[in-house]
């Protein structure tokens, strides 16, 4: 996508060294657009746990190039895979970072040590590309949704999204976003709904800048408002992006997802859930009772970053002292509340046999 005219994507390899690699740090936005460059594994470790780097797809790719920048210090067997056991274990929810691993330590395996350093930027930047595509098949996959909509009346399509899935959360395009983008760049008017998503307000701050930035109308509203507008008509349907999927199609996502769709099916509203197939996890198939939910720190509940009048940001509290917060980072929705899912091969019912229609191969 672009910024001020100039196009990124959302992790690349420094053109002038040819191997430090750079990522936007994400617990800066929207107050400013800070670059970061990464040069070993243990900041990349600290990126993805941090949320510096964040989303589902980037995270693998990033996690990738982590691989290789520890294969610059040591390419022997005992260190990669100890590297790519550290790298794995930054995230436990979103599938892609294991898949990005296992992906990685295939190829790497059956390379010599020497040439792995070599090999492992090359199948770093093919994950990278490859996101790209299956994105941007996403997104014209979703764009028939929209387009559907906008036929059937007068006035501008209205879509919830929840959390952040766009071109900041992938390499590039987004998820939940892509369809969106795409909409509007045919001349469809079309108009967000956006959860503000606490407690680190991704939505907020992610989705209503990446919007802003591409002259997408918006509104950022309370993650409970929801439900209301619902009720009332003024949401169409609901496209939210995922960590994880299961064979049988329930969702892993943000928390705060399962109440949306809880909220969409009781009034009738369709509940995509748009993905790349790197995001299904086919070894599991109840995803309440297999899909491990990451516990962030309390202090992400209990106080909340901003910008202060004179322009400064900071932290500020929100709880009285000594009270203790509980901070869940994802929730899952069983598949009976989605209406479907949207992928680069094409859209399916959130069913075994949907899925396993598009990716006969995992049968």
């Amino acid at each position: 996508m672009k910024i001020d005219n100039v196009s990124y994507r959302s992790v690349w390899v420094d053109a002038d060294d040819g191997w430090s690699v750079h990522i936007f740090d994400q617990t800066r936005l929207p107050w400013s657009l800070d670059i970061l460059r990464l040069t070993e594994r243990d900041q990349v470790a600290h990126a993805i746990r941090s949320m510096q780097v964040r989303g589902a797809p980037l995270i693998g790719a990033v996690a990738a190039y982590g691989l290789a920048l520890a294969l610059r210090c040591d390419s022997s067997d005992a260190a990669m895979e100890r590297d790519a056991a550290l790298l794995a274990a930054t995230r436990p929810t979103a599938v892609n970072l294991a898949w990005a691993i296992r992906r990685m330590l295939t190829r790497l395996r059956q390379t010599a040590p020497a040439d792995r350093v070599a090999a492992a930027y090359d199948e770093a930047g093919r994950i990278c590309d490859e996101d790209v595509i299956q994105n941007e098949a996403i997104g014209r996959q979703g764009l028939e949704l929209i387009e559907e909509i906008a036929a059937r009346r007068p006035g501008p399509v209205n879509i919830m999204t929840h959390c952040n899935a766009g071109w900041i959360a992938t390499v590039d395009w987004g998820t939940a976003l892509a369809p969106i983008y795409m909409a509007h760049d045919r001349g469809i008017d079309v108009h967000v709904w956006v959860d503000e998503t606490r407690p680190r307000n991704q939505g907020a701050s992610l989705t209503a800048w990446e919007l802003g930035r591409h002259g997408v109308k918006h509104t950022v509203i309370a993650d409970n408002a929801g439900g209301h507008l619902m009720q009332h008509g003024q949401v169409d349907m609901v496209i939210v992006g995922t960590d994880r999927v299961t064979r049988t199609g329930d969702v892993a996502n943000k928390i705060g997802t399962y109440l949306k769709a809880l909220a969409a099916h009781d009034n009738g509203v369709p509940f995509w859930v748009a993905l790349p197939s790197t995001t299904i996890d086919w070894s599991i198939s109840d995803g309440v009772k297999e899909i491990p939910i990451e516990e962030r720190s309390g202090r992400e509940v209990t106080h909340i970053q901003g910008r202060d009048e004179g322009g400064a940001v900071t932290a500020v509290q929100l709880v009285p002292d000594g009270s203790t917060a509980a901070n869940p980072a994802f929730d899952v929705t069983p598949a009976r509340l989605v209406t479907g899912l949207i992928t680069e091969r094409g859209r399916c019912p959130a069913t075994a046999d949907g899925l396993c229609d598009l990716f006969p191969e995992y049968v």
